[in-house]
């Protein structure tokens, strides 16, 4: 979806406040696809701050569906996304710093609303995810769910800085 920021961009001090429907259905986060489950409207305040600068700010939030780091159950995950930026006009792209990444979200004086969200939603991703803050996961050796209960895999890992000495003691070899 496009917002016309034409007239924000022409009246200094000009302020508007919208809700804008997204149209997102799914994310690609590296090589996973997580679908939409549920999003709220984006609201939006833009803001003249200056000749040909606009200051955007506004909220969403989107549930995505994924699944546990740990346990790989089905999780839905709301993200609540902030945002702060500050846009120019296109015909004050010459006086804009370099390390402006902001221009990306426009397309001349047009917002776009979904690579505004896009770009949101990848800097907001959690790192994990968890389907409770407890989670034990799952048996590295077969596979059962231990948040239902335990196993009797054997779990000891042997430290990999012993495992010299550990060929010393069984190899009968001499120091």
């Amino acid at each position: 979806m496009f917002v016309n920021l034409t007239e924000v961009f022409t009246i200094e001090g000009k302020q508007v406040t919208m809700q804008a429907e997204s149209e997102l259905e799914q994310v690609t986060i590296g090589n996973a696809v997580f679908p939409v489950k549920d999003k709220a409207p984006v609201n939006l305040s833009v803001t003249n701050i200056g000749k040909g600068k606009v200051r955007i700010v506004g909220d969403a939030k989107i549930t995505f569906a994924m699944n546990c780091d740990r346990c790989l159950k089905p999780v839905e995950q709301p993200l609540m996304l902030q945002f702060d930026r500050e846009v120019f006009a296109p015909d004050m792209m010459e006086s804009i710093p370099d390390e402006t990444d902001d221009q990306d979200i426009m397309d001349g004086c047009q917002l776009n609303v979904e690579d505004l969200l896009n770009s949101e939603i990848v800097m907001n991703w959690p790192m994990k995810v968890l389907c409770k803050p407890d989670c034990k996961g799952i048996c590295r050796q077969c596979g059962r769910d231990l948040n239902t209960g335990t196993c009797d895999c054997d779990t000891f890992v042997p430290d990999p800085r012993m495992a010299v000495i550990k060929d010393i003691f069984n190899g009968n070899k001499e120091v």
